[in-house]
């Protein structure tokens, strides 16, 4: 695993733009960027798809151990969600998509940071953009990266379990949320399917027909959300989200696995796995990061080493519990930290996107970098 130099192609933002990516660049500085790109070998890259491969086992055998013990305390769900979710779970409601962070270094076993089980963002830039990076620097170049192709084949999966129409939702005024949920959206169309989208906010309840609707009145018989099963139980409409014929995706057992409680749990059962990081929901010894359970995009994480707190991120889960995790052993390239997403895909490891920092903590504004395979 290397990290090469580059030089940006001429006027890549409109290049970028060209295939959805308005948000290129943040806060003035590039959120895309190709002045360099991580190589992989095939050899690497193998070994990425097999600790995605094997965690995502591993988190579906866990979900079934939660359900029988009803361990739901621990992941924060509601006691009246509790049956909502083990239906969600028994009914086998599909998944369609879902990140594994891992710290790797080309040499060690990569290490599982978190899974972004619900709502993962930063899929477009995996799937279509770095693809056309990738066609317009090496024409005959590869990537670890068939993500288009499993997305539509996902849905088209989904359309012969129930083929009605499906919403796509985001909060309104985050332009990384809307063009994610309309990139997803558009595989849906490829896959066959009628949709539309509407804002979080513009959802509606008819209380005649007890049922979601959209702006116009419609029936929501599927949604696709882009808004956390943890805001989403707690919301003043969460008991018609469990009573409504309303489907979502992702469904509601997956408010188990966005849940970093599954850090420790995993930890406990597979002590010997390469792939996992010492957890649990007590301080360790040694170096480590304390995370909320319900944090997103870095946020409310400390880093603490011999006893001392070295990094603090700020953000709104101040008050949530905390799991602690073992320190993961990462590689700076040029100074700068990568951690590799790999996307899981209707339940199989089909892409690699990669984001780096100059801290050890990955955030909302951490730049996004191609990367290519090599023999």
């Amino acid at each position: 695993m290397h990290r090469l130099v580059m030089d940006p192609r001429p006027g890549w933002q409109k290049r970028v733009e060209e295939v959805g990516l308005h948000f290129h660049t943040l806060r003035g500085e590039p959120y895309w960027d190709e002045t360099a790109s991580y190589q992989l070998s095939s050899f690497e890259v193998d070994q990425l798809e097999l600790a995605a491969n094997t965690l995502h086992e591993m988190c579906l055998n866990l979900v079934q151990e939660v359900i029988d013990q009803r361990m739901f305390g621990i992941f924060m769900i509601p006691k009246e969600a509790e049956e909502y979710v083990i239906r969600s779970w028994e009914e086998q409601e599909p998944s369609i998509y879902g990140r594994f962070d891992l710290a790797y270094d080309g040499v060690s076993p990569p290490k599982l940071l978190e899974y972004n089980a619900d709502t993962p963002t930063a899929l477009l830039e995996a799937s279509i953009v770095q693809w056309k990076w990738l066609k317009d620097v090496d024409e005959r170049g590869d990537q670890f990266n068939s993500i288009h192709e499993r997305l539509i084949e996902a849905w088209q999966a989904l359309k012969d379990y129930d083929a009605g129409p499906i919403h796509f939702a985001a909060l309104s005024g985050i332009p990384e949320d809307y063009i994610t949920v309309e990139y997803l959206r558009d595989t849906a169309i490829q896959a066959g399917f009628e949709t539309d989208y509407l804002d979080v906010e513009d959802i509606g309840w008819d209380k005649a027909q007890k049922q979601f609707v959209d702006r116009a009145g419609k029936p929501i018989h599927r949604l696709f959300k882009l808004y956390p099963w943890e805001w989403l139980l707690r919301e003043e409409f969460a008991d018609h989200v469990r009573t409504s014929p309303t489907k979502w995706v992702e469904p509601a057992w997956k408010a188990i696995l966005s849940c970093k409680s599954i850090l420790p749990l995993l930890y406990e059962r597979y002590p010997d796995s390469p792939f996992l990081l010492p957890a649990s929901f007590r301080e360790l010894q040694g170096n480590y990061v304390r995370k909320p359970v319900h944090g997103r995009e870095g946020a409310n994480i400390s880093v603490i080493m011999n006893g001392q707190t070295r990094q603090v991120t700020d953000g709104i889960y101040s008050d949530s519990p905390s799991v602690y995790q073992a320190l993961a052993p990462m590689k700076a390239y040029d100074g700068r930290y990568p951690v590799c997403g790999v996307w899981v895909v209707n339940g199989v490891a089909c892409g690699l996107g990669i984001r780096e920092d100059e801290t050890i903590i990955t955030q909302n504004t951490s730049r996004f970098v191609p990367h290519q395979m090599v023999d």
